[in-house]
């Protein structure tokens, strides 16, 4: 029972890849919604809060041995990291409807399973960091993401580690997000439907938290 839950937990992706039907603001000087980079049903993800959330991963880059190939790596990262807020959001949105909560010691007994996998904490940062542009303070809020995810599938009942419950899900994340109002600032991209992401990214629905070979792999691709 335990060791079907520790693969869950580290197996599931902490972003999901999500189709988001989302009209665009208007354009530069008649803003719909000046200073945001997104609203998403009312809510509003200003300039500032994309600009705090790009800068803490820049920061913890330029302080990392290999800050260089990284800042290089990751080239679209305001970009990925709207794409991340606004899909933070719609599964916040989705484990609301579907009756899910998940508390601080769920995150922290996560927490505590994915950085055995990775080697510790230090180590679980830098895969984070590495591959997938999360700053160190920004852990924990992956990791919720992650278990909300595991909750929504366990309520829908599906497993998300198959093909076929990894659709089932991806319909069901589809169905919520069509029906919140989301706004996108033009200046960094649309919604792609055949893609499921901000632009031209493309996100995984599988990904391991801890980095392993398998994930980085797929980053590469």
């Amino acid at each position: 029972m335990e060791s079907h839950r520790r693969r869950s937990v580290l197996t599931l992706s902490a972003v999901a890849a999500l189709v988001v039907a989302a009209p665009l603001l208007t354009g530069c000087g008649k803003d719909a919604h000046p200073g945001a980079a997104a609203v998403v049903e009312g809510d509003r993800i200003s300039m500032a809060q994309l600009q705090s959330k790009v800068g803490a991963v820049r920061d913890a880059q330029r302080s990392a041995p290999q800050g260089a190939q990284m800042i290089k790596q990751s080239g679209q990262l305001t970009r990925a990291t709207l794409d991340g807020m606004i899909r933070e959001k719609i599964v916040a949105r989705a484990a609301d409807d579907a009756g899910v909560k998940v508390s601080r010691r769920e995150i922290q007994q996560a927490r505590a399973q994915i950085e055995k996998q990775a080697g510790g904490r230090k180590a679980l940062e830098k895969a984070l960091l590495q591959q997938q542009a999360v700053a160190p303070d920004e852990v924990d809020g992956r990791i919720r993401m992650q278990v909300r995810f595991e909750k929504i599938a366990k309520a829908e009942g599906i497993d998300p580690r198959s093909p076929q419950g990894n659709t089932r899900l991806n319909a069901k994340l589809t169905q919520v997000s069509k029906a919140m109002k989301i706004d996108v600032n033009p200046r960094y991209g649309k919604w792609n439907a055949g893609k499921s992401a901000l632009g031209t990214a493309k996100t995984p629905w599988l990904r391991d938290l801890s980095g392993d070979a398998k994930d980085r792999q797929q980053q590469r691709m």
